[in-house]
């Protein structure tokens, strides 16, 4: 026996303190680079924002991170919900406003990006539809009861005065899909879907003879109506504590390869939508199609900071609940 005790020593905790020692033979500042994990696992929402986590796992983004990266997709924001707490989710893209939620309850949930300006569109057949004020008496679907994009109408009717109890009729469903189909079906006059699923329901629409348009962009009628910048940064990468704790020192690599990952879907949409087709299980032209309207950018967490309490202010406005109460304070911003 040597006379020591044996601790145990989390990855994050003992790299940082190799980082505090005299760099020898290295230059003052530098500190030793993490190792790569073995793999890691990313989650991400039916919309958007996997196309980029689809192309940066098909592209070998997170080589620098992990030996091996994969991707799947989540189907609602209860899966979400349950994955975290289970722990069998730790890197995950989210609504931004139920990862502070679950941060202001206690769930150690942070945020390193932001991975979209928005991407929410009132579609619709009736090409007269083209106001908020004009949905007033038509029947409506929504994804997702009591999540962001539920959240993000009400608070837009709430600015014309819409009851959307009284006023109109809203139909919730289960997944965009299911909305997008509704509205193909005739049995609703619009549907408030995000991309991919607005792009799914034109071109499905225009196979069937029925001509769907992006009738509201949702992005620029909150900037409008709010007078705010015309940006939803309604989802992003959030990480959980263990995974930070243990790995803090990965976060800008992760970080850095999404950017990376963004910036080549935009720039070849035919590509990054052939690499994404079979993850999101969607034909690769209509993400294609949809990669141009998702206003995909990779914002790191505190230089989206403002853009973030602008919406979750104007979302929590009338009911601090919808975010945990408050704020999330700087502990929420992990990068």
């Amino acid at each position: 026996m040597n006379g020591l005790t044996n601790f145990p020593i989390r990855r994050r905790t003992l790299l940082a303190g190799m980082a505090s020692l005299p760099a020898i033979g290295l230059g003052a500042g530098h500190a030793a680079a993490a190792a790569p994990l073995a793999q890691i696992s990313l989650s991400g929402p039916p919309a958007g924002p996997s196309i980029t986590l689809a192309q940066a796992a098909a592209t070998g983004a997170f080589s620098k991170i992990a030996d091996k990266a994969a991707f799947n997709v989540w189907r609602n924001p209860d899966e979400v919900r349950a994955g975290i707490t289970s722990g069998q989710m730790s890197l995950v893209v989210m609504p931004v406003q139920a990862a502070a939620n679950m941060y202001n309850r206690g769930f150690g949930v942070r945020l390193v990006n932001t991975l979209t300006d928005g991407l929410l569109y009132i579609i619709a057949t009736d090409p007269s539809l083209q106001t908020v004020e004009a949905l007033r008496g038509r029947k409506l679907a929504v994804p997702f009861r009591n999540d962001t994009p539920d959240l993000i109408l009400k608070r837009l009717l709430k600015a014309y005065d819409i009851n959307p109890e009284q006023d109109l009729s809203l139909d919730t469903t289960g997944t965009p899909v299911e909305a997008m189909q509704l509205l193909l079906s005739g049995r609703i006059d619009a549907a408030l879907v995000p991309e991919p699923a607005a792009s799914a329901a034109i071109i499905k629409g225009k196979a069937s003879g029925v001509t769907v348009t992006r009738a509201i962009d949702v992005q620029k009628a909150w900037g409008e109506t709010m007078n705010v910048p015309p940006v939803l940064p309604q989802a992003g990468l959030a990480v959980t504590e263990p995974f930070f704790e243990d790995n803090g020192t990965l976060i800008p690599e992760l970080h850095m390869a999404l950017v990376e990952a963004t910036a080549a879907v935009n720039a070849e949409p035919a590509k990054a939508a052939n690499n994404a087709a079979s993850a999101l299980g969607m034909p690769w032209p209509v993400l294609k199609k949809a990669i141009g309207y998702s206003n995909l950018a990779a914002t790191q967490a505190t230089r989206a900071r403002p853009a973030v309490e602008s919406l979750l202010s104007l979302l929590a406005d009338s009911d601090p609940g919808i975010i945990g109460g408050k704020l999330p304070d700087d502990g929420f911003y992990a990068l």
